[in-house]
């Protein structure tokens, strides 16, 4: 092999529309579509041939087109306004600003495996890099100081084909770095900065690139090096592809290097956000700079845990990254002994006694002051996977709590249905998305314009759909009357169904097919038929995902279903965008509570589409009986076999019933008014909360600020109250043994009359700990409706020392009417813990 020097040769970009190159090098552009348009005018065709990507754009423009352009009164004055926005975006105050000054310049770093920030940088493969890229973009739109740090793929995530027997086929791409919207971060002296990270045997060297998001930056670390081996070049090569022994190492490369890059290019956050479990070897890394300037483990792990966040995926255990002791101690043998622990000591940080492996998820739940799920239903669904973890601690109180997903509206807020927004709903509407007042207006729409938008964005969505799947039979050699009988694929003025999503069985994509005949006379219907679009991709390991991609490929060519039912290959942003904005109905399908949250509904609600969806993930949360629809209930039936057929019951019966009968009510214009109305109920009452600038506004609040001002605390004087908060956790540890509730007399009758005081005294042993290191307290909770808000603790104080460990504690309270189950117990208690069981000890009475 030789050695290859890359040189890029692009068109001169006139001087007056100099800044072009700047606009490529911000993905600003992506949720701009005056940017995108800059681009699309001076070459329409290559800006479709290019992926939309501008950096590629500008390299193979022609320099006649760039000139003609310059030369084009209309489009410099789109220039100038483009320019003067972006440039208006990066220098104007922001809300962390106004809301935080103190915290302006404290950075918070974000790690992720993935980043779904466009289609022009595929390092991503659904939903959770999704997510991550509207973090981001949020985080730059609120202004905060804020860096993301993720792997750059050679190869990215796979490409989807489907073969002519309906097979998916993974189609891996070899991206030239110099054709993406990213850079190369260099030394003071020019030189490119390069990251070495220990792998058994060798050093792994990784260079850095970084991408401007907005105001923002997220760095990508790239092993692809010549002075790596072939093997190690590879490992920055797949996301989320290769055995065990691959995925430990990129998950070292991400956490482990991702640390040492920042600190190289000198930034030192003050807030660690862990996006899923990947990246979790980030504290590991922290740890080993403390221990290595002199500071003890113990104290080392107190103050990186004060400032770390967690934020968890999924209840599905495959997204769990989980590996052997074995691995675990061929790769990371060396910092262990930098950590002065011996190897079942360090096992232990992240391991699952009764799983017998070393788990990055509890690696990461241990060692993070604040742990959040995806939404309220996941976040109860997190604690109750980790219950045991947290032995006697009831399960409402485990310290997990929730941060529902949104989406950022610019990005996927379709540009016509945006300028029918800034008609009705007002300059500035979009700066304040969080606020339901601003989406007042929605009311106000005519009938009229709101649907006739909707049916342009239909149009487009089939148009797409056709030359995807003409683009499909075409490669597969297919007969010329199946390559054009896509022509007359779907109509506009049908009621189109779209499931768009990553084909995991437990999203059950086939559902909706489990009654045949009873689908063909929905389908059929002459008066009121219907068309359904299935899209999304199966992880390259997971065959019975792909048996589902071939089941209904396999029904779009049966004779029934042929032009009513279609698969689109390829599913990626672009393709989900313009689903997202023009199909009427967006099926979600999850078995509940597999869902963590979901965020293609929240895209579809954006642009006035139905969400008819299981009540998982951030449905329940959504769903006010008015705006959308449900399939099947509440509740979890332990019999999948009977939940499916329950569900798909609930599903039929909607479609013929309700959906389909409304859908085709039109009045004498031809609208479907009460359609329109459910459309307009949607908008007004799901994009003002599930957004990313509530979201983000959400971490903020509750974890990033936290995490910032206790950061400062604990690392103040030497870590000092690190040491003394770690020092006090360990006496709790040896003596809880001691704690008992010896007695407690509640000094009433079991029968309360209304506005009667209850009151509980209890003797307590405490051993060698005092009273003002615990709380003592009466535990009341609603049996009938258990959950957090249903739960009333009652303090009890001290009001007599019995002898030098017992002592006497007093409460009381009028309770509510009812039934009220309650205990007493006994907890540690410190000021500066974060939440009650930050030390998950817990002595309750034994009887009463």
């Amino acid at each position: 092999m030789f050695f290859l020097r890359t040189l890029s040769v692009a068109p001169k970009l006139p001087e007056n529309i100099g800044e072009l190159s700047k606009l490529a090098y911000n993905v600003w552009f992506s949720w701009n579509p005056n940017a995108w348009e800059l681009f699309r005018r001076i070459d329409k065709k290559l800006w479709e041939e290019v992926g939309h990507n501008p950096v590629k754009f500008l390299l193979n423009v022609k320099q006649q087109d760039l000139d003609n352009a310059a030369l084009d009164h209309d489009y410099l004055n789109l220039y100038k306004k483009v320019i003067q926005e972006l440039n208006a975006y990066l220098e104007e105050e922001t809300k962390f600003k106004n809301y935080h000054p103190e915290h302006k310049d404290q950075v918070i770093a974000y790690f992720s495996a993935e980043f779904g920030i466009h289609e022009s940088h595929p390092t991503y493969s659904g939903g959770l890099g999704l997510l991550a890229g509207d973090h981001c973009k949020a985080a730059s739109d609120l202004g905060l100081p804020f860096v993301g740090m993720g792997l750059l793929y050679k190869n990215g995530y796979f490409e989807q084909r489907i073969n002519i027997e309906g097979w998916q086929e993974s189609r891996y791409s070899n991206f030239n770095y110099h054709q993406m919207p990213v850079r190369t971060v260099t030394n003071n002296d020019g030189s490119e900065l390069i990251i070495p990270v220990e792998m058994p045997g060798r050093t792994v060297y990784l260079k850095v690139w970084c991408m401007h998001v907005g105001r923002i930056n997220i760095y990508f670390l790239d092993a692809d090096l010549s002075q790596n081996a072939v093997h190690d070049r590879s490992l920055t090569g797949q996301l989320y592809g290769g055995d065990r022994e691959n995925r430990i190492a990129q998950e070292i490369l991400l956490g482990i290097g991702g640390v040492k890059a920042l600190r190289a290019i000198g930034i030192n956050p003050q807030a660690w956000h862990i996006n899923e479990g990947h990246a979790a070897f980030l504290i590991l890394e922290r740890l080993r700079e403390l221990v290595q300037a002199g500071i003890p483990l113990v104290t080392a792990m107190e103050a990186v845990r004060s400032n770390t966040i967690f934020t968890t995926h999924t209840p599905v255990p495959a997204g769990h990254d989980v590996f052997s002791s074995e691995l675990i101690d061929k790769y990371l043998w060396q910092l262990r002994d930098q950590l002065g622990l011996s190897g079942e000591d360090f096992l232990k940080l992240g391991w699952d006694d009764e799983k017998y492996q070393f788990n990055m998820t509890l690696l990461a739940l241990r060692l993070s002051l604040f742990c959040n799920g995806v939404s309220k239903l996941h976040g109860q669904v997190s604690r109750e996977m980790f219950q045991r973890f947290y032995p006697n601690i009831p399960v409402e109180e485990i310290p997990i709590s929730s941060v529902t997903n949104g989406v950022h509206v610019a990005t996927w807020l379709a540009p016509k249905l945006r300028e029918l927004l800034d008609k009705y709903l007002g300059s500035g509407w979009h700066n304040d998305i969080s606020l339901p007042k601003k989406w007042a207006g929605i009311s106000q729409i005519p009938a009229q314009e709101l649907w006739n938008v909707h049916y342009k964005l239909k149009e487009k969505m089939i148009q797409t759909a056709r030359n995807n799947l003409r683009g499909q039979r075409l490669r597969n050699q297919e007969s010329y009357q199946r390559i054009m009988e896509v022509n007359n694929f779907l109509d506009p003025n049908v009621l189109t169904i779209g499931f768009a999503r990553r084909f995991a069985t437990y999203k059950r994509a086939n559902l909706l097919l489990q009654d045949k005949e009873r689908l063909i006379k929905i389908l059929s219907d002459k008066a009121k038929p219907v068309q359904i679009v299935f899209a999304g991709k199966a992880h390259p390991a997971d065959y019975p995902g792909q048996e589902l991609i071939k089941e209904i490929y396999s029904l779009t060519n049966e004779e029934a279903f042929r032009g009513r039912i279609l698969f689109l290959e390829d599913y990626d942003i672009n393709l989900a965008r313009t689903l997202l904005h023009g199909v009427d109905v967006w099926l979600n399908t999850p078995r509940r509570p597999m869902e963590a949250s979901g965020t293609s509904g929240q895209k579809a609600a954006l642009n006035g589409v139905i969400n008819f969806s299981v009540l998982d993930g951030w449905w329940p949360e959504a769903y006010n009986g008015e705006n959308g629809f449900v399939v099947g209930n509440d509740v979890v039936c332990k019999d999948e076999a009977k939940q499916d057929k329950n569900d798909v019951f609930t599903l039929y019966s909607l479609l013929e019933e309700t959906i389909v009968p409304m859908y085709y009510d039109r009045d004498h214009n031809n609208i479907p008014r009460a359609w329109v109305e459910l459309m307009k109920r949607s908008l007004l009452t799901i994009p003002h909360y599930f957004n990313t600038e509530r979201m983000v506004m959400d971490y903020c609040n509750n974890f990033y600020v936290p995490a910032i001002t206790r950061w400062k605390r604990f690392s103040a004087d030497n870590y000092e109250l690190a040491h003394q908060l770690q020092s006090f956790k360990q006496r709790l540890y040896d003596n809880w043994h001691q704690v008992s509730i010896v007695s407690v007399n509640t000094a009433a009758d079991r029968v309360l009359k209304i506005g009667e005081e209850f009151k509980v005294e209890a003797v307590v042993e405490l051993g060698y700990l005092s009273p003002n290191e615990v709380s003592v307290e009466v535990f009341c909770i609603d049996l009938e409706n258990p959950g957090i808000r249903n739960i009333n603790l009652i303090p009890m104080s001290p009001v007599n020392q019995i002898s030098e460990n017992q002592y006497t504690f007093a409460g009381k309270c009028i309770p509510p009417q009812g039934v009220v189950n309650y205990s007493v117990r006994v907890r540690p208690s410190h000021p500066d813990f974060e939440h009650n069981f930050e030390v998950p000890l817990v002595t309750w009475a034994q009887s009463f």
